[in-house]
C-alpha cells in the first residue's frame, strides 16, 4: 500500500468510506499474515500512575533507574520521522508517548508502524525515558498492534462536533473527550461515595423488583409490558418505594437502593425516560432526619470528586458548605415574589388566575395547597439557586406522606431545590393503613377521572402495613442530577452514558 494512503495530512480528500476502504485492505494483509486480534499482551503499568509517578524524576534520573514498563492503548497522535518515530497511547488513566526506531524494536516492525493508524489500539514493552522537552516517553523495545481500527476517529481539534452524535456514539465521545471521560469518572466516585455514607449511617443496601404488578410509589406514568408465561400485565417501575417500606415492616430498619426508574414522560434537559435514583428509609426516624442525611450526603458527594463543598454551576457558585435553607411553599413564593400578599395567596380563585396568568396548568386537585404548589413551580421554583428545602406539602399531592400533628391539611413532607431544580423529594412515611386505603382510593378516583400519572390501589402494600410500618422516614435522591450539579453539566444526557434518543434516520 502506498505510503500516501497512510499519511493522515495526504488522505484528508477521502471521504469515510474511502479511509475504511483503506483501513480494512490492511486488516485483510494482517488476517493473511495471522492473527488479526491477538489476547496475549499483557500490560503492567497505566499511562496516568507513570505521569503521577515520575513527573518529577529528570532525565538522568529515568536513565539511572531503568523502568521497564509494558503500556497498552489506542493511538491518538503520530509522527513519523524517517528513523524515529513517536506515538502517543490512551488509556482508561491518561496519555503517554511512546518513542520508536530501528534501533528499538528493528527495521521491520518499525516500517510496519509506519502504516498503522489512529484509532488502532497497540501495546509496548520498553522503558521510561525523557525527551529533551521533558516529557515522559515509553522507548520501545518491543511493538504490536492489537486491534486494527476501521473507523477514523474524529478530528482531533474539533472532536465530536454535533451534540447528538455524542449521545449516539458516547463511545467516541469518550475517546476524544477527556472532560466527557472525567464526568463519568466522577459519577462512579459520587456513587460510591453514597454508598460509603449509607454503610457508615448502618443502612443495608437491598435490590427490589423492576416490574410490578401495580404501578406505585409515585405519582406518574408507567411503561407498560407483558409476561408471556404468566399471561399478565406489569409495569417497569416509576419507584422502589412500596417494597422498600414492606422491608421496613419486615425488620430491616435502615433500606437503600441506587437503581434504575422508569417514567413514560417526556423529554428535556433535566428528564430521562430511564433515570437513576436512590431512595432510603429508617425506621423511628422522621422528615426533619431525611433532611439531615440528604445535606450530609451531598456534601460528602461534593467533598469527594470536587474537594470542596462550594461548587460552580454554570457561572454561578453553589455552597453546600452551609446548612441548607427550610421554607414553606408559601415562604418561598413570598420571598422571590414580595409584591404578593398573605390574603392573595390564601385566595384560591386569585391563585388559579395567577397560575394562568404565568401560562401555569390548573392541578386536578384544586384545593388551596394544590394551588399554592402550582404557582410556587410557577413564579419561585427556578429562581431556588442555593440549596433549598421547601416543606410542608399539602396532603392532596403527598398521597404516601404522614399528615402534620399540627395541620392536618399538609404533610411533614419536603423537597430539595439547587440550582432551580428538584434534586430530592422525602417525607415522614404515612403509617396509618386506613389512612393510607383512603388516599389510596382518592387516587384511584382521580385515575378515573383522567389524571394518568395518579397511583394505583396496591392491596398487599396495604396488607403489609396491617401488620405494622413502625415512625419511618424516606427519601429519594436523584443520582443523574446529582451528578450534574456535581460535574457542572448543562443536560442529562450529558451524565447518562446511553441516554435515550429518537431513532435514528
Amino acid at each position: 500500500m502506498s505510503e500516501q494512503a497512510n499519511n493522515p495530512v495526504e488522505t484528508e480528500h477521502l471521504d469515510e468510506n474511502q479511509i475504511m476502504a483503506l483501513r480494512r485492505e490492511k486488516l485483510h494483509a494482517l488476517q493473511e499474515s495471522g492473527n488479526a486480534y491477538p489476547n496475549d499482551f499483557r500490560r503492567d503499568a497505566f499511562a496516568g500512575d507513570l505521569q503521577n509517578e515520575y513527573e518529577a524524576v529528570d532525565k538522568e534520573g529515568l536513565v539511572e533507574k531503568a523502568v521497564k514498563v509494558k503500556v497498552v492503548g489506542r493511538m491518538m497522535l503520530k509522527r513519523n520521522m524517517g528513523k524515529a518515530s513517536f506515538a502517543t497511547i490512551q488509556d482508561v488513566s491518561g496519555q503517554i508517548q511512546l518513542y520508536i526506531n530501528n534501533q528499538g524494536v528493528g527495521e521491520d516492525v518499525h516500517d510496519d508502524f509506519k502504516h498503522w493508524d489512529l484509532g488502532d489500539i497497540i501495546a509496548c514493552e520498553g522503558e521510561l525515558m525523557k525527551t529533551n522537552h521533558g516529557e515522559l516517553t515509553v522507548r520501545a523495545a518491543t511493538l504490536r498492534l492489537l486491534t486494527k481500527s476501521l473507523r477514523p476517529l474524529p478530528d482531533k481539534h474539533k472532536g465530536l462536533a454535533d451534540q447528538e452524535a455524542k449521545y449516539r456514539q458516547r463511545y467516541v465521545d469518550l475517546i476524544t473527550n477527556t472532560d466527557s471521560r472525567d464526568t463519568f469518572i466522577k459519577r462512579s466516585q459520587i456513587v460510591q461515595t453514597v454508598r460509603n455514607f449509607m454503610a457508615s449511617e448502618r443502612y443495608l443496601e437491598v435490590e427490589t423488583p423492576m416490574m410490578h404488578p401495580i404501578p406505585g410509589g409515585a405519582t406518574a406514568k408507567p411503561f407498560v409490558t407483558h409476561h408471556n408465561a404468566l399471561d399478565m400485565q406489569l409495569f417497569l417501575r416509576v419507584a422502589p418505594e412500596l417494597y422498600l417500606k414492606r422491608l421496613v415492616v419486615g425488620g430491616l430498619e435502615r433500606v437503600y437502593e441506587i437503581n434504575r426508574n422508569f417514567r413514560n414522560e417526556g423529554m428535556s434537559t433535566r428528564h430521562n425516560p430511564e433515570f437513576t435514583m436512590m431512595e432510603f428509609y429508617e425506621a423511628y426516624a422522621d422528615y426533619t432526619r431525611m433532611m439531615d442525611l440528604t445535606e450530609q450526603v451531598i456534601r460528602a458527594a461534593s467533598e469527594a470528586v470536587n474537594g470542596s463543598s462550594v461548587v460552580t454551576y454554570g457561572d454561578k457558585e453553589v455552597d453546600l458548605s452551609k446548612p441548607f435553607a427550610r421554607l414553606t411553599i408559601v415562604e418561598a413564593i413570598k420571598a422571590h415574589n414580595p409584591q404578593y400578599s398573605d390574603e392573595q395567596l390564601q385566595d384560591t380563585e386569585w391563585l388559579k388566575a395567577e397560575i394562568k396568568k404565568h401560562g401555569g396548568k390548573l392541578p386536578m386537585a384544586g384545593g388551596l395547597g394544590s394551588l399554592q404548589l402550582a404557582l410556587f413551580e410557577e413564579v419561585a421554583e427556578s429562581k431556588l439557586w442555593q440549596p433549598t428545602f421547601i416543606v410542608d406539602y399539602p396532603v392532596e399531592v403527598s398521597p404516601l406522606a404522614r399528615k402534620s400533628d399540627t395541620n392536618p391539611e399538609i404533610t411533614e413532607r419536603f423537597e430539595l431545590f439547587v440550582v432551580g431544580r428538584e434534586l430530592a423529594n422525602g417525607y415522614s412515611e404515612l403509617n396509618d393503613s386506613e389512612d393510607q386505603a383512603a388516599r389510596f382510593q382518592a387516587q384511584v378516583a382521580q385515575l378515573a377521572a383522567g389524571d394518568d400519572e395518579a397511583m394505583h390501589f396496591d392491596a398487599d402494600y396495604i396488607r403489609a402495613m396491617e401488620f405494622g410500618l413502625p415512625p419511618t422516614g424516606g427519601c429519594g435522591i436523584g443520582i443523574d442530577r446529582l451528578v450534574m450539579l456535581l460535574t457542572n453539566a448543562p443536560s442529562i444526557r450529558d451524565v447518562i452514558l446511553f441516554p435515550q434518543m429518537r431513532r435514528e434516520i
